[in-house]
C-alpha cells in the first residue's frame, strides 16, 4: 500500500465522539497532501467552530498521521473556510447517520421550504 493511501486510512481512524463517522467521510477533510519525502499537510475544519473537540481533534489526526510508517512530518491546519454543511458527507455518511439521501441537503445558511400541504389532508 502505497504511504499516501497508508495514511488516508490512518486519517479514517479518526473520529469525533458525538458522531459515529470517521472525520473522512463526514467531509472534514478538505485537503490532504504528501509529498515525496514523507511529509504530510492536511487542512481541515469541524462541524461548527464551538465544536467540543476543537482542541482535541487535530492533535488526534496528527498522532495517527505521524504514526505511520514513512511519514516525516505532518501538518494540520485546521480552517473555516469554507464552512462545514452537511453536504460534505459522503452517501455512507449520511446512510449511518440515518439521513434520507433522496432529500435536498442544505448548505451553509441555506433553507429549504417544507411543503407540509400533504400532511393537512
Amino acid at each position: 500500500m502505497s504511504l499516501p493511501d497508508r495514511v488516508l486510512q490512518a486519517v479514517r481512524k479518526c473520529y469525533d465522539p458525538e458522531v459515529p463517522v470517521n472525520i473522512y467521510e463526514m467531509g472534514l477533510i478538505y485537503d490532504l497532501r504528501v509529498d515525496d519525502a514523507g511529509a504530510v499537510a492536511i487542512r481541515m475544519t469541524l462541524t461548527s467552530p464551538n465544536c467540543p473537540v476543537a482542541g482535541s481533534l487535530p492533535r488526534d489526526v496528527e498522532t495517527k498521521v505521524k504514526a505511520v510508517e514513512g511519514v516525516t512530518a505532518v501538518q494540520v491546519e485546521l480552517t473555516w473556510d469554507p464552512p462545514w454543511h452537511p453536504g460534505l458527507m459522503s452517501e455512507a455518511a449520511k446512510l449511518a447517520l440515518g439521513m434520507d439521501l433522496d432529500a435536498p441537503v442544505p448548505g451553509p445558511g441555506d433553507l429549504h421550504q417544507i411543503d407540509n400541504r400533504s400532511r393537512d389532508r
